[in-house]
């Protein structure tokens, strides 16, 4: 296992699986310290659109040392095109884990479900999930407001029906039971869950 000033040398090594790794590291750790380091190296893994893997989990990384000068930097690529879906969904997930520190989850993740880019959009739910954020009821509401006309096999109704375990009212029980009833067995068992008060457990994504 790499200590974190191991991990955080090996942020500048020249293979990018030792960089992904360095970052991972970082990731578990939590370590605040590491912040300044992860966002340089993540401005510079930026300009290689095939390291989109490590730059996941430079991003992911960032959230997760509660880095919040990284957010105006995190903010303008999520606005970017990129190549990778799933470096989207870990500026979501960042963003709002960062700007949420501050101000609260509801203002970062309508910011991320008014962006047009669902990947953004579900990184930021799977953030509401993951943090157990129970949003102020306007923005539960632009949350279901959001996921209405999609289809009930789609899966950006999964990480809305995980955190949905502590949000109050009937819409949210009419929501859950929706997607408890659905095809996707995932989103179905997310809000079987929910439905009973109870969140699910995740590991590192």
């Amino acid at each position: 296992m790499l200590t974190r000033d191991e991990a955080v040398a090996q942020l500048d090594d020249k293979a990018s699986r030792k960089r992904r790794a360095a970052a991972k590291r970082l990731r578990s750790l939590a370590a605040t310290s590491a912040g300044p380091s992860l966002l340089r190296a993540l401005e510079r893994e930026v300009r290689d659109p095939r390291t989109w893997e490590t730059q996941y989990e430079m991003v992911m990384a960032l959230g997760a040392c509660d880095h919040r000068p990284a957010v105006p930097f995190l903010s303008d690529l999520a606005q970017r095109r990129l190549d990778a879906e799933t470096v989207y969904a870990a500026l979501g997930d960042s963003i709002v884990r960062l700007r949420g520190a501050d101000e609260g989850t509801s203002a970062p993740v309508r910011w991320c479900l008014d962006s047009g880019t669902w990947s953004l959009a579900d990184g930021a739910l799977r953030a509401v999930a993951m943090l157990r954020s129970v949003p102020d009821p306007e923005t539960v509401d632009h949350i279901l407001d959001f996921l209405e006309p999609l289809e009930s096999y789609d899966g950006l109704r999964f990480w809305a029906a995980a955190a949905a375990a502590g949000w109050p009212g009937e819409r949210v029980r009419a929501f859950l039971e929706t997607c408890a009833a659905g095809p996707r067995q995932d989103v179905a068992a997310a809000a079987s869950s929910s439905l009973e008060g109870t969140y699910q457990t995740y590991g590192l994504l």
